[in-house]
């Protein structure tokens, strides 16, 4: 690949002379020439603000797509998967901090321009790609120009995010995304603001948005930690505010934490810790609850929610459809939501 010329940012305006505000998440950033933001990619040089990300992918891999995690988009594809250095998140417990906390001179970052991405997603025939690994938030630059060409040559795009953004670049972000995953870390702000450095609230703005002012499908993904957001009352009001402004149909996947970056003195989520919160989740009316990161071929495989069929049985990533065509129930009709073709 030929070398990619640095990118000017978007979403950015002068404070003065010499500092930059970055408009791009709710940290608004204020960065002085020569600065890096708290991602590490967006850089004040001589008073413009640059996308050091733009074209810097870490690396690609081909996933199946129910490891990002979705379950009622696509199932049983692949995906094309990469992401970049840094983050604008600081989350203790990240389970990718080896290329979230990564600077693009620490890491062995590639070349690869937006048609490049959608060229190897067309060779290796995956029929979507996801940005993913860090929060593809700040390299929104990247995502624009990349999901654009892809919506051409109808290839699928999906964000995999902590859903932390400006609302106005968000519109721009968005554009020509299909899914996405959003992780809602917790459910207090005291929580989000110890452990990631940033605010509740403007991730729930963003899932709103998402669900009443835009077609994107959308899953939900809360990585349970012990005595950190397991509590019965944290995910019960999890759970309400999920149906009272979400519907009942959004897909809602608990999974497992691992000792990681900085909380390795924390155990590993207990399995019983997972069921519990599926339990919760559909006590409160959830109609789609999976767990995630063990092995729970039952609990991680889809059912009817009106006659309770199995319609995708699932073992790890490994799928298998049984009850389940145009997007319906073959044994009651009872339509399932999701895009299944």
């Amino acid at each position: 690949m030929k070398s990619i010329e640095i990118k000017e940012a978007l979403w950015w305006k002068k404070i003065d002379r010499e500092k930059i505000l970055c408009t791009l998440c709710p940290r608004y950033c204020e960065i002085g020439i020569g600065q890096p933001g708290f991602c590490y990619i967006r850089q004040n040089i001589d008073g413009k603000l640059y996308s050091l990300g733009y074209g810097k992918p870490t690396g690609f891999a081909i996933d199946p797509i129910e490891k990002k995690p979705l379950n009622h988009f696509l199932p049983g594809t692949k995906i094309l998967s990469f992401g970049t250095a840094g983050c604008n998140l600081g989350c203790k417990f990240c389970q990718n901090w080896s290329i979230s906390k990564a600077k693009l001179d620490e890491i062995n970052s590639l070349t690869a321009s937006p048609h490049y991405v959608v060229q190897l997603a067309k060779q290796y025939s995956t029929p979507s790609i996801a940005y993913t690994y860090n929060d593809p938030t700040i390299f929104g630059e990247y995502v624009v120009d990349i999901s654009k060409i892809a919506r051409e040559e109808k290839i699928k795009s999906i964000m995999v995010t902590a859903g932390y953004i400006d609302k106005d670049a968000r519109k721009d972000i968005y554009k020509y995304i299909d899914a996405a995953n959003v992780d809602l870390k917790g459910f207090t702000e005291k929580f989000y603001f110890k452990n990631t450095f940033s605010h509740l609230i403007d991730v729930l703005d963003t899932l709103v948005w998402l669900k009443n002012d835009t077609d994107i499908w959308m899953e939900l993904t809360t990585l349970l930690i012990s005595d950190e957001n397991d509590s019965e009352e944290e995910i019960k009001n999890e759970c309400d505010w999920i149906l009272e402004n979400l519907g009942e149909n959004v897909p809602l996947h608990f999974t497992a934490f691992h000792p990681d970056f900085k909380m390795r003195d924390k155990i590993a989520t207990p399995h019983s810790t997972l069921l519990r919160a599926k339990n919760i989740a559909e006590q409160a009316g959830i109609k789609f609850c999976y767990v995630g990161n063990v092995h729970d071929s039952k609990n991680q495989s889809t059912y009817c929610s009106k006659c309770n069929s199995l319609l995708i049985e699932r073992d790890w990533h490994q799928i298998k459809f049984h009850h389940i065509k145009n997007n319906s129930c073959t044994k009651c009709g009872h339509k399932v939501p999701g895009i299944f073709s």
